[in-house]
């Protein structure tokens, strides 16, 4: 082996890239995942609760054959449920007996840090019920 060919051998190969995160790297995953973790934290009770709400109209409609004992009941399961955000005279209800249907729709302000905040807008009801946003 010749003199150039045994300095190659022992040097390492400058052509390989090294892998890894760099600091910066490092720092901006963390705060996407930070942010994400924020929100979620923050949006996630009212999440459950909109499921609970949705849970409460189907098992309200099965029991009720009126519009007004339909949100009597519903008010009902609210109250147990730990429900703030509707009540029962916010449902929209059309038909009546096993023909009613029923719709609602509210919006959730969250705050997360000084002047933001966060709004979701909360549409639900039974499968036919469920309300289109008017198109202009």
């Amino acid at each position: 082996m010749t003199m150039k060919g045994r300095i190659q051998a022992r040097m390492p190969r400058s052509d390989k890239q090294q892998g890894g995160f760099s600091l910066i790297g490092f720092l901006c995953t963390l705060t996407v995942f930070g942010t994400i973790g924020v929100l979620l934290v923050r949006a996630g009770p009212s999440v459950v609760e909109y499921w609970a709400i949705d849970k409460a109209v189907a098992a309200a409609s099965l029991a009720a054959q009126s519009p007004d004992e339909l949100r009597n009941t519903f008010d009902k399961l609210a109250a147990a449920g730990y429900i703030d955000s509707i009540e029962g005279k916010d449902l929209k209800i059309t038909g009546t007996g096993k023909a009613m249907e029923i719709s609602f729709s509210y919006e959730k302000r969250i705050p997360l840090f000084g002047p933001a905040h966060l709004l979701i807008d909360y549409r639900g009801g039974s499968a036919h019920a469920v309300p289109e946003k008017a198109s202009n």
